[in-house]
């Protein structure tokens, strides 16, 4: 590789270091910020799912329609939450892979599953695999209101009413730590109390910040609640705002994982740009030495050779 060669690649892999870093800077600070988001909703999300999971314990609350366990699964709906750029290591892949993985484990084929796309990279990738895309949503980052989770919760439990799908789960990255972040899948509907432990024991970290609150989760049993005007009417109102929660909770989520694993990504990509750089400036000099050299020798025997 001639000097010039080498020149320009330095060139260019500093440019890249300058990009990857400016990038890790900016994941950081929206990591900072969508994990203060994720942790402070963690007591409201637990609380509020805590309420659910006591209303599904009491016998009678079993025969609504949307806790009533139906037999034959024919048709699901997928909801899947990715993020809308790449660059964030293998946080994406894990995710859909994860997908993959319950759509082989129950055998549900094609045909019986319909995907509801929260990000761009899930919806690019189950639309050219030919799945049915009932809707997709982008750009929901950590601005999500929380509001527009309560009405997509309205839309999948009318649909669920109307019987269009028998089962509603959900698929996304649970925030463990800057450094670990797990692809799961949570039940929406029927609303069950197992699939709620599941999802309050994925809220409540095991240790660290808010790890006190397993304990709250634990004690919170034996509350009991007056219905008025009726059941019916209240669950009615209920279900779909602690649905939206916990789609909500989902997302801010995924979006902590997603910032944290951009952010580990792009200073992985920066240390590397940087070890690149040095090692690619110790060959530039290296052979710019050797020329050097090179030329002195020359020099030194053309003025043996006039001698």
């Amino acid at each position: 590789m001639s000097l010039k060669e080498v020149k320009g690649k330095i060139r260019a892999v500093t440019k890249i270091h300058q990009v990857t870093k400016a990038m890790e800077a900016v994941s950081a600070v929206k990591m900072r910020r969508s994990q203060e988001s994720a942790l402070a909703a963690r007591p409201f999300a637990l609380h509020a799912i805590g309420v659910m999971r006591r209303l599904v314990a009491r016998g009678e609350v079993h025969a609504h329609d949307l806790v009533a366990q139906r037999p034959h699964v024919r048709n699901v709906l997928l909801i899947v939450i990715t993020s809308d750029r790449g660059l964030a290591g293998a946080l994406n892949g894990y995710v859909l892979k994860r997908a993959h993985a319950l759509l082989q484990e129950k055998e549900w084929t094609r045909d019986m599953v319909s995907i509801l796309a929260i990000g761009k990279k899930g919806y690019e990738h189950f639309s050219r695999r030919g799945f049915s895309i009932v809707d997709h949503v982008e750009r929901w980052g950590e601005g999500v209101a929380m509001g527009d989770p309560s009405d997509i919760a309205r839309r999948i439990i009318d649909d669920y009413r109307a019987a269009k799908y028998d089962r509603v789960l959900l698929v996304y990255s649970n925030f463990e730590s800057t450094f670990v972040q797990e692809p799961v899948v949570r039940r929406v509907l029927p609303v069950s109390f197992e699939a709620l432990e599941d999802v309050l024991h994925g809220i409540v970290p095991a240790s660290g910040k808010y790890s006190e609150l397993q304990e709250v989760a634990l004690k919170e049993l034996a509350t009991d609640y007056v219905f008025e005007p009726s059941m019916e009417a209240v669950l009615d109102e209920l279900l779909p705002y602690l649905v939206g929660v916990v789609l909500y909770h989902s997302v801010l989520e995924a979006n902590a994982s997603e910032h944290s694993a951009r952010m580990v990504a792009m200073k992985s990509a920066s240390d590397r740009a940087r070890d690149l750089t040095r090692d690619l400036t110790l060959e530039f000099n290296k052979a710019r030495q050797t020329s050097i050299t090179a030329e002195v020798s020359e020099i030194t025997s053309g003025i043996e050779a006039m001698r």
